[in-house]
Formats: structure tokens, sequence, C-alpha cells
């Protein structure tokens, strides 16, 4: 490998790190340098944006530590059959290019992920290395996501949640045939089982600060990534896979990549890559069971049966709405939340309105629209005191109506 400096290194691993998605903050344990003590803070605002629960944007230095690997999956860029410019970190570099973007106020964290070099624990012995010298040299009191290695001894994941506010393990590919067939140096079960170990720290940690002032600190939660488009999964595939995921292992998040065409790729990858309103509606989805209270079953029944694909035209919670019209129209005065969380337009912000507000008053068409960015897209779904959509809700086709050329949105207020 050339001799590089610490500039041009710079250039290639966060280019580098640009394919990992995963690189959300939620879930941060609160920490600040308000005592005269230490660098950083988790709090207030301030390269890679992700966004606190509350809100908070924070920008975080995203790179690797290394694009050399010792694997050679299939749609990886940084494969070790690639032909790319090469680059690798030492750890010290690493931890003072950190704290120099943080001094200048460009960044308020870190995410760090690696190529595999010379085995999986040689490389998460470097990882955990820079977050321990951050956090004990430096007393750096900023944000930490480092993306963990299955294959490394289990110590060395426990150790990298020890020193980082989350830490991610990614699953790769949605299904065990696509891993296999694709990434033949990585294994499910290696992947499931160093997610359940950090489920198991997650928890206990949890347990023991509740029990003593004095306990270690854990990784707050953890992630993963999916790539959507490399292998035959359907979108019936991924959302399975996705909700398998949370139940089993209680992650933060699941994040879809869509598949990109990479320079020399493998015979085997598809020539062109999925259409991103694919990952865009996997992200709706998702978003449907996590805060809609859909099951993955209604989320997939939403999909073509014939290919288990979503519809690109219109959202998954649409799709859903008129796959089941039965179900429709709703009334907003008497329906439970279950079934107003699923009108195409109403968010959950607008659900709990009109349930705080159908206690006091009845409610008129005009009081939804005060609630939402389109009401016309609502009426073939609700009932409200003074409107019942009796020709809307028998036409044979409401798709027009509802979809028009500007798309209904899946997260209206």
């Amino acid at each position: 490998m050339a001799q590089l400096d610490v500039q041009e290194k710079l250039a290639i691993l966060a280019d580098a790190a640009k394919y990992d998605a995963s690189c959300a903050s939620s879930g941060t344990v609160k920490r600040n340098s308000r005592d005269g003590k230490g660098i950083g803070s988790t709090e207030g605002m301030g390269i890679c944006h992700a966004y606190a629960p509350d809100g908070r944007c924070i920008s975080l230095l995203k790179i690797l530590l290394t694009n050399s690997c010792i694997f050679d999956c299939h749609y990886c860029i940084n494969r070790k059959s690639s032909n790319v410019r090469r680059a690798r970190f030492t750890a010290a570099e690493v931890v003072g290019l950190t704290l120099s973007f943080y001094r200048r106020n460009y960044i308020e964290g870190l995410f760090l992920s690696s190529g595999i070099i010379k085995s999986s624990n040689y490389t998460m012995e470097q990882l955990v290395e820079v977050a321990r010298s951050l956090r004990e040299d430096h007393h750096f009191r900023g944000y930490i996501h480092l993306k963990t290695i299955p294959d490394a001894d289990p110590e060395l994941v426990h150790q990298a949640g020890l020193h980082a506010d989350r830490v991610s393990i990614n699953v790769e590919l949605p299904t065990v045939a696509g891993l296999t067939r694709l990434a033949p140096d990585k294994s499910a079960p290696r992947i499931e089982g160093a997610m359940a170990a950090v489920k198991t720290s997650i928890v206990d940690a949890r347990d023991a600060t509740r029990r003593y002032k004095s306990a270690p600190r854990f990784a707050a939660g953890q992630s993963t990534q999916m790539i959507v488009g490399a292998d035959a999964a359907t979108d019936g595939d991924i959302i399975g896979r996705a909700s398998s995921l949370y139940d089993r292992f209680a992650l933060r998040r699941v994040y879809y990549s869509a598949f990109s065409p990479i320079p020399d790729a493998s015979a085997v990858l598809p020539l062109s890559r999925p259409p991103l309103m694919r990952e865009h509606r996997l992200y709706q989805s998702d978003w449907l069971m996590r805060f809609y209270d859909y099951r993955p079953d209604e989320v997939v029944a939403a999909a073509d049966p014939a290919t288990g694909m979503l519809p690109l035209d219109i959202d998954p919670k649409l799709a859903w709405a008129l796959r089941f019209r039965e179900r429709f129209p709703v009334d907003v005065n008497r329906a439970p939340r279950e079934d107003l969380l699923r009108v195409p337009g109403l968010g959950v912000k607008a659900v709990a309105a009109i349930l705080a507000s159908r206690r006091w008053r009845t409610l008129h068409l005009a009081d939804i629209a005060r609630l939402t960015v389109s009401v016309a897209k609502l009426r073939p779904f609700i009932v409200a005191a003074d409107w019942r959509p009796v020709v809307l809700a028998d036409a044979a086709d409401v798709k027009p109506v509802v979809a028009p050329k500007k798309q209904l949105e899946l997260f209206a207020a």
C-alpha cells in the first residue's frame, strides 16, 4: 500500500464509508463537559448527519478505518478482488481526526466502520482501541457509533459496547440464500449470534444501572442494514426479515440500502440498480410496523400477490387501504386508534389530536381538515358528523381520486 498522508487517507476512507447507511444517533446517553473535565457532548446543536430522538441534528465524522478487506463479498466495492485505491488509518490517526474536527465545531461524534484486515479479531481490536482512547485517554464525551464484526471474539464486541453509544452489525442481505451466494465468507448464524449477544449485554446493562449507580454503561441500542436489489429477495421477504430482526434482537432501526452497481462487478450481480423509490417504500413499510401498529403480514398484504413487490407509484399505507376497501370508511368520531391509524393521510399526531378532541366535541370535516395536509385525499376513507363518502366509497376505482400526480404523503401530520 502506497504511503499516504492523513488528508489523502481521509479523502479515500470518507468516500468509502458512504455505502453504510446505519449511522443514526438515537438512544444516546446524555454527557457533557460542563464540569470542566473531558471534551465534547451528546447534547445541543453542533460529514454526516444523523438525528437524535428529540429531533436534534448531530454531525458525525463518518469514515472507515480501512477499505482493505480479506473478504470477497460480490456486492462490496471494497472486496478483496476489487480494483480500488486502498488506504488505512491507524487508531491514533482516527482519534486525532475526531478530536481535531470536534474542536473546530465540525462534528459532534464519530461513526467508524472498517474492512477486515488480517483477521476479524485484529480489526475489532483496532476499532475498540479508537473508542477506548477517545473515552479514557481524551475523555471524549461526544457520540460514538461502532460497526462491529460478527466473526470477532464476543468479548471484543462487548468492549465496543462499553465505549460506544450505539453498535451495529449488518445482516447484509435479506435471505440466507442470498448471503451464501453473494458473501460466502459471511455466516448468517454468526451474524445473528453476535446480535443476540449484544442484545443480552444491553438488557443486562440496563438492569445493572437500575440497581447500581456505579454500573458500567453499555451501548443504548443496535441497528443493522440490508442491501436491497442485489439478490432475488422480494419486498415481502425483506419486510418479513426486518420484522423478525426487530422482534428477536430489539433493534433500534433496520436500514435499507439500494444496491448500486460497482466497478468490475461480479457476473452474479444485477446489471442495474433497483429504483430508489423501492428503498423509500421499504422505509415507509418499516415506519408502518414501528409507529402505526401494522403487523408484518398486513404490510406484506399491500404488495402485489404475484411478485411480492410493493407498488412504486403509491405508498404502502394507501396501497393497503385500496386493497382492503371493506375496512373503510372509518368514523372519526367513534373508531378506535388502530382503525384511525390505517386511514391514508392521517399520521400519528393527527390521530392523537382526533382522539383528544372528540372527547369534548363532535368532529366535522372542517375539523379534520385543520389536522391534515389535504382533506380531499381523506374523504373516501372517513365519516364525519357532516360527511359520508357514499359516491366515492361505491366507486369501482378510487385510486385516481386519492392518488393523483402528486403522491399522497404517508407521514402527513
